[in-house]
């Protein structure tokens, strides 16, 4: 075995976006990361991008998949353990966004896997490999708790995520459970969203990762939180 001593995280859907955003901020300050995505070419930029500064390990796949969840247990354990878990990736559904009586059961079903099942499953693959006080980040959306026209297929997957959250915050008191809304970025996801739409007035997905630094590194306690309206304790 390979045993990390420096903070060792994993993040999905790490290739673009907040997901990388993220990983490059705890390269930063030393982090070991494993990081993954569904597609290879994407996820290797990602990797070298991020080597200089990181011990970095990248694995393709889909979180779907019970076999991908599978490999990221054999190398989190090579690594000794996981101090944190981010399920970052997820899915929109169909694009322009349907009202939720004309969304498509299939559809439905496909978000569902992604945004709610998959999350879990990580968990659940991952559970012997946390080690104590670990940290485990759901990221979520205000769309979970506000009813959007459009957004009911998004936002009920989300909502499910969040109260799968808040049973794992009462039945895993040695960790910390998050659930945490990023806010609106300017990312390919959103753009999908809004479908021919200029949102050049969004922020960055860096706005918001001096909240998820805040969540990974300082001392609150198990809850949800809104990223860009955290007061910023971490370095």
């Amino acid at each position: 075995m390979t045993i990390s001593a420096q903070p060792t995280a994993l993040i999905t859907g790490a290739s673009r976006g907040l997901g990388l955003a993220l990983a490059q901020a705890l390269a930063e300050r030393g982090w070991a990361l494993i990081i993954d995505a569904r597609g290879p070419d994407a996820l290797e930029a990602a990797r070298a991008t991020l080597a200089p500064t990181a011990h970095v390990h990248a694995l393709a796949g889909d979180v779907r998949d019970p076999g991908h969840r599978a490999a990221l247990v054999r190398l989190a354990h090579q690594l000794g353990g996981l101090d944190a878990v981010v399920n970052n990736a997820g899915g929109l559904g169909p694009s322009p966004l349907p009202a939720l009586l004309d969304t498509p059961l299939d559809a439905l079903a496909d978000l569902y896997a992604v945004n709610v099942l998959a999350p879990l499953g990580v968990l659940q693959a991952l559970r012997g490999e946390l080690r104590p006080g670990a940290r485990i980040l759901n990221l979520t959306s205000d769309a979970a708790v506000e009813p959007y026209e459009g957004w009911g297929g998004y936002g009920s997957s989300k909502a499910a995520l969040e109260q799968i959250s808040n049973v794992l915050k009462a039945e895993l008191p040695q960790y910390r459970v998050y659930t945490v809304d990023p806010g609106d970025m300017r990312t390919r996801m959103h753009q999908d969203a809004f479908p021919g739409e200029d949102i050049s007035d969004r922020p960055l997905p860096e706005a918001s990762i001096p909240g998820l630094l805040t969540l990974l590194i300082g001392d609150l306690p198990s809850g949800r939180y809104r990223a860009q309206a955290m007061p910023v304790t971490a370095g």
